[in-house]
């Protein structure tokens, strides 16, 4: 009887320890609501900052890509989105601007349509500058951060692993873009335009906007 009051006692000392040691309870991850406000809140330039899949062949995808931009534009009809990508796989740089964003209101879903290959994904309410998104692919879960700007804040990137290790994700399991395309300090002097352009992010040389405007179009540097 007294080595089992023992091991009792043992039991429910070590009982806050155990306790403490447990995560915190994750928040649910909340689908915006897509109306006409929400999606004009969408349009425009987003750069790819990091992402995870339990999906196999993303995984792969996710650790090859360097650098991504992308952004939405009106489409041709009601609830659509034209879609324009450039990023850099490895060391080759891709442009898309085929690809289309159908939007589905009723269950708060995007559907990205590229070359009759669909995938479908939901917004997640966060900032306002941060594009969140869940990617539904059967039973594997997956998630990608996107931003305004090249830099996240810190407690903007804690909130995004918070929510992946709440998926399921370790840390080895985040696969982020190149430290180089990351915007330099305030203090670092802007380098000069070459006519090369930067290999890193794909952007095409500087040149003068009566140049760009003339040449072609509406294309603005």
């Amino acid at each position: 009887a007294s080595q089992a009051m023992l091991a009792s006692l043992a039991l429910l000392l070590g009982l806050p320890l155990a306790l403490a040691a447990e995560p915190p309870t994750c928040a649910p991850l909340i689908p915006v609501t897509l109306n006409n406000d929400t999606i004009s809140g969408i349009l425009g330039q987003w750069v790819y900052i990091a992402g995870a899949s339990k999906y196999g062949p993303h995984q792969v995808e996710l650790k090859t890509v360097k650098h991504a931009v992308f952004s939405f534009s009106p489409g041709s009809h009601e609830d659509e989105l034209n879609v324009t990508e450039t990023m850099r796989v490895n060391e080759t740089c891709i442009t898309k601007n085929t690809s289309n964003i159908h939007i589905f209101r009723h269950n708060s879903t995007l559907v990205h349509v590229d070359d009759q290959v669909s995938s479908t994904a939901q917004l997640i309410q966060s900032d306002k500058d941060l594009f969140i998104l869940k990617h539904l692919n059967n039973n594997f879960p997956g998630l990608s951060l996107s931003a305004r700007t090249p830099n996240v804040s810190k407690e903007q990137l804690e909130e995004f692993k918070a929510h992946l290790h709440c998926l399921g994700f370790g840390e080895e399991e985040i696969f982020y873009t190149s430290k180089k395309v990351q915007t330099p300090p305030r203090s670092s002097p802007s380098p000069a335009p070459t006519p090369q352009g930067d290999a890193q992010t794909c952007q095409p040389p500087r040149v003068s906007s009566v140049m760009t405007q003339t040449s072609q179009g509406a294309f603005s540097t």
